[in-house]
């Protein structure tokens, strides 16, 4: 029987923050006890403290999650079997809504979840497929495993980046030959934003990453990006010129209506008119996010953050 790879659990924490839940769940996880080492990295600036944890680390295998990030028991062990294969340098998962989650975030996670919103990125919020090669559109950085030796290959993270700083990485393992697999149990809980004022900065800062990251690395995978930036473009010419044809826009209802009604529960249709909205929103706010993001100018932290960091064996 083939032996079981140490692994790093790497947790980026902000400074003084006490019940971190992701260490609690990392230390329920279903693997040797003496093969799993969970290192935290406190600071200011999550690139910076994960790269600098990875430095760091023993294992052979890197598991990323999210201060906040709840993984099942089972998730490592499962990982790991697709790490059989040397061409695999990453693997992940959704990370899905925990049943105690307010009707707020509930509704978040349904729009989260729909392809409409969030494209072929839905899969980082539903859990859906079966196990299949994949891309940086379907992984995400809160439920995250990857080969060290890979990552240090390429330096890291680039910290010019956040957030999809994983994102680039993806991408560039990609390049190389090197395959990303997405597994639709490998699970973790993690609570959407508590607030509508956090979910659009959220939606905001996604959409200025994503144009900060083509702009530094672009592939052909970022073009579907550009089209909530477009459609925020097109809302303005409407405005503007109210003689514009609106039949688009009537066909966008019409598909925001039929891809809610896939989502939201039969037990919760008072629900639609509230998770049309917020798609809608995530396209305009998206959309405005990328514009900033194109005329901004990514730099990378200063020296003194690295100096700041404070890693934790635990």
């Amino acid at each position: 029987m083939e032996s079981l790879p140490n692994v790093t659990v790497i947790i980026a924490a902000p400074p003084g923050m006490v019940d971190i839940a992701a260490v609690a769940g990392a230390k329920k996880l279903d693997y040797p006890s003496d093969k799993v080492e969970i290192l935290v990295a406190r600071g200011k600036q999550p690139s910076v403290q994960r790269n600098v944890a990875m430095r760091a680390a023993r294992g052979e295998i890197i598991y990323f999650l999210d201060d906040d990030s709840v993984p099942r028991p089972d998730t490592l062990r499962r990982a790991i079997e697709q790490f059989r294969r040397p061409e695999v340098k990453m693997v992940g998962g959704p990370n899905l809504c925990p049943p105690d989650s307010s009707k707020l975030q509930q509704a978040f996670s349904l729009t989260m979840g729909t392809k409409l919103a969030f494209g072929p990125s839905s899969a980082r919020y539903r859990s859906f497929g079966t196990v299949r090669e994949s891309s940086e559109k379907e992984l995400i950085l809160c439920n995250l495993l990857a080969r060290r030796d890979a990552m240090l290959e390429l330096d890291g993270f680039n910290e010019k980046l956040y957030p999809n700083e994983e994102n680039a990485l993806m991408d560039e393992l990609q390049k190389r030959g090197g395959k990303l697999i997405y597994d639709p149990r490998l699970i973790v809980h993690r609570h959407p934003r508590a607030t509508l004022s956090a979910f659009c900065r959220m939606l905001r800062t996604y959409g200025r990453g994503r144009a900060e990251q083509f702009r530094l690395h672009p592939t052909a995978n970022s073009i579907v990006n550009f089209v909530p930036p477009l459609f925020v473009i097109y809302l303005l010419a409407i405005a503007f010129l109210p003689r514009l044809c609106l039949w688009p826009l009537a066909v966008y209802g019409i598909a925001v209506l039929l891809q809610t009604l896939v989502v939201v529960p039969i037990k919760k249709l008072l629900w639609v008119p509230g998770v049309m909205g917020l798609i809608f929103l995530s396209h305009i706010l998206y959309g405005v996010g990328f514009w900033r993001g194109c005329f901004t100018r990514p730099r990378p932290p200063t020296p003194a953050l690295a100096a700041e960091i404070k890693l934790e064996r635990i």
